[in-house]
């Protein structure tokens, strides 16, 4: 049975630690104080018993996975900052895309305008002949 001492949450922890199956530490494995500053003070590994190999090694399994959990958590944090880039450049994309569409529906409706304007005056020259003619037939009546 392993059996740890708890430490107030509000103190830092500072550990010191070797990674190899050996459970011989030496002096400067001691003058290198290994934290995970990222880590909840729930999930930092407690300090081992320095006689029980099997108190280093789940200690040293800790660490591991204490590393791997920082990694995870630094990768998730890179990954959601790629999405909100990738989300912000979609948006300028559509802004783009609208603005785009825009214009192509402008310079569709000018050409539908000119072609209005065009039949409006054709159907106007007709009527003012038609107006002539009628004129014509009344005045030779």
């Amino acid at each position: 049975m392993i059996t740890t001492a708890r430490v107030p949450a509000d103190k830092p922890v500072r550990i010191a630690f070797s990674l190899n199956d050996s459970t011989e530490v030496t002096a400067a494995e001691n003058s290198f104080p290994l934290a995970f500053p990222d880590l909840e003070q729930n999930l930092q590994p407690l300090p081992p018993c320095h006689t029980s190999k099997e108190s280093m090694q789940v200690f040293n399994q800790h660490c591991k996975m204490a590393e791997e959990y920082c990694a995870v958590k630094k990768e998730i944090a890179v990954l959601e900052e790629r999405r909100e880039e990738l989300i912000a450049e979609m948006n300028k994309e559509e802004q783009e895309m609208d603005i785009y569409q825009l214009a192509l529906e402008y310079e569709r409706l000018t050409e539908e305008n000119q072609t209005l304007k065009l039949f409006h005056n054709q159907c106007a020259e007709l009527l003012e002949k038609l107006r002539v003619q009628q004129q014509k037939r009344q005045g030779s009546s």
